[in-house]
């Protein structure tokens, strides 16, 4: 589950899910950025509106040295699955991302952002969620499982 749901998108992060799995807008993606969030506190990521505001409190998207954004389509998502009516929850899950022979950079989060329109602008981002994902890079491969039991829960 994310370590933290950023307060725009609370009571959305599954109808978000949706929107990109069914094509509406048929520009909407996700992206899974990931961050150093040097002394930026989840008080403060939480209060973000957009990727934009995220920048400009003092994290830093990682974006060379084999990180770099990774887009989610609609082909990449599962079919949605039923609400787990025993366990009164909706549980969301996406597939592992991997990023390639990362040499440099140290990772502190991943975060997971909405966009309707194609190739947006960091204010046309909304964060979902941050995650947890303390990476000091060695040349491998990074691969991130957002979680096992799903990268959002709505309970």
């Amino acid at each position: 589950m994310a370590d933290l749901v950023c307060n725009i998108s609370k009571g959305q992060a599954v109808e978000l899910y949706k929107r990109v799995k069914n094509g509406d807008p048929s520009a909407c993606r996700m992206y899974l950025i990931p961050i150093a969030a040097g002394a930026v506190t989840d008080a403060t990521l939480t209060d973000c509106d957009d990727f934009a505001a995220m920048i400009t409190a003092g994290v830093t998207e990682l974006s060379t040295n084999g990180w770099n954004r990774k887009t989610i389509a609609a082909a990449d998502l599962a079919t949605l699955p039923a609400p787990d009516d025993t366990n009164n929850r909706y549980d969301v899950d996406m597939p592992d991302q991997t990023w390639t022979a990362v040499s440099s950079g140290t990772s502190t989060d991943l975060v997971l952002c909405y966009a309707s329109v194609a190739t947006p602008t960091n204010g046309q981002l909304q964060p979902i969620g941050v995650y947890d994902f303390a990476i000091t890079p060695d040349g491998s491969d990074v691969v991130a499982q957002v979680n096992t039991a799903g990268y959002f829960r709505a309970s």
